[in-house]
């Protein structure tokens, strides 16, 4: 089974800008969709964005304008680019296929604070 690494999260004021990535062990082309996932605390985990193999995306109303999701299929890795970030974007964020097997990574935690 695949399985996936997050990395760049990290605290940004209101308003700001960061991108997170998500490298995986093995081939992701197999995969036909590719999701972020995100978790606040007290809170179920929700997708807040996907990807097809062929760019396709879709993304949560809470993001939507805000977040890109992107994929190298070459490299394995899955981005989302965040822009305008707000407090409520505080979360711990996953990547997984869509729908999601059962391993999942650490993630990443983003702060959004000021």
């Amino acid at each position: 089974q695949v399985q996936f690494v997050e990395s760049g999260g990290g605290l940004v004021q209101p308003g700001g800008s960061l991108s997170i990535s998500c490298a995986a062990s093995g081939s992701i082309f197999r995969i036909f969709v590719m999701g972020w996932y995100r978790q606040a605390p007290g809170k179920q985990r929700d997708l807040v964005a996907r990807i097809t193999r062929g760019g396709i995306t879709n993304y949560a109303d809470s993001v939507k304008g805000r977040f890109t999701i992107s994929r190298d299929n070459a490299k394995n890795t899955v981005y989302l680019q965040m822009n305008n970030l707000k407090p409520e974007d505080t979360a711990v964020y996953y990547c997984n296929a869509v729908p999601s097997g059962t391993s999942w990574g650490q993630g990443t935690q983003v702060t959004v604070s000021s």
